[in-house]
């Protein structure tokens, strides 16, 4: 954490605190391990010798000051058509193979000799798009972590993606800003304008080798803010309760209620029919808050909204399958 008041050697001035992103803590721990005088982040730089002040503290992994973020985005577009799905393959990995020039059974799981070509093509894509929005350094050390893993085989490979894209960063809120306008009218440029640079890193996190095993029976929840045109959405869904939409990003959910309930002013109660889905907590540095991650192309269909008095929270009941055609 940094002291981010405007003049943090004022005696007179309250003391504020801002936090480091989990990125810039991982270069700030190497520089420190490494013994050098000067860390380079986005931005501005750390200096052992003349800097604000900076405390080092074990995080408490409860503090939600982070992750409001990446629960409470509504994980479809507004101007998704209601009626709109697709299958187990995303039109955005359908693009991705274009553009590698890779067959239809061609993926890393199936043929390791394409793990190099792709974490590379990740790795430069990641520092591409980290260079657009002033995060060079940040991207860099993505990019890096990243490369250290592609000879080690295709499920260290996926764990080292599941766990980039579990840290705060530019990373998955690129990803899933463009994700989200899969299947809206008018954006289909957007999407397709990152096909090049998020596209292999999209490809190797979509094609994960460990969760093999369908889940079934299982409820997962999300806690989200709503506006009140996105609430007309899913009230609009919920008067068809049999028709099925898709996901079109990658979306994050807790097994714990609880957890779920610290975030938005609307709780997701989804109940996975079957589906595969990805238990993150043993890769997340969050294992606390019990995350699972629903693959883009999962299907939900909304059963019902009810208000609750104890909660004064909107509560909106789906129900999840895969989709296979």
């Amino acid at each position: 954490m940094w002291q981010s008041n405007p003049n943090p050697w004022s005696k007179s001035e309250p003391v504020e605190w801002s936090h480091y992103s989990d990125v810039e803590n991982l270069i700030i721990e190497e520089v420190l391990a490494n013994k050098q005088p000067k860390c380079m982040l986005d931005g501005y730089y750390a200096d052992a010798n003349k800097q604000r002040p900076v405390k080092r503290v074990v995080r408490n992994r409860e503090d939600n000051h982070l992750r409001q973020e990446r629960f409470m985005f509504d994980p479809i577009a507004p101007l998704h058509s209601l009626g709109s799905t697709y299958g187990w393959v995303s039109p955005f990995i359908v693009e991705v193979r274009i553009d590698l020039g890779l067959r239809r059974e061609q993926l890393p799981s199936k043929n390791t000799d394409l793990i190099p070509m792709l974490v590379e093509k990740a790795a430069q894509g990641i520092i591409e798009e980290g260079r657009k929005i002033g995060k060079a350094y940040e991207a860099e050390k993505l990019a890096n972590m990243l490369r250290v893993q592609q000879d080690k085989g295709i499920e260290e490979v996926w764990k080292c993606c599941a766990y980039l894209y579990s840290l705060e960063s530019f990373l998955y809120k690129k990803l899933n800003e463009i994700m989200r306008f899969i299947g809206s009218e008018g954006y289909e440029h957007v999407w397709r304008s990152k096909v090049r640079t998020l596209g292999p890193f999209y490809l190797l996190l979509w094609d994960d080798p460990i969760n093999k095993q369908m889940k079934t029976n299982m409820k997962l929840y999300r806690g989200v803010n709503l506006t009140d045109e996105q609430l007309a959405t899913y009230e609009r869904m919920a008067k068809f309760p049999g028709i099925c939409h898709s996901f079109q990003a990658f979306t994050w959910c807790s097994r714990n209620r609880k957890k779920a309930e610290k975030f938005g002013d609307t709780l997701f109660i989804m109940e996975v029919l079957f589906a595969f889905t990805a238990d993150l907590s043993a890769l997340s540095p969050y294992p606390n808050e019990e995350e699972e991650l629903i693959t883009p192309g999962i299907c939900f269909s909304v059963q019902r909204i009810e208000f609750e008095k104890k909660t004064n929270k909107r509560l909106i009941y789906m129900k999840l399958g895969q989709r296979f055609s």
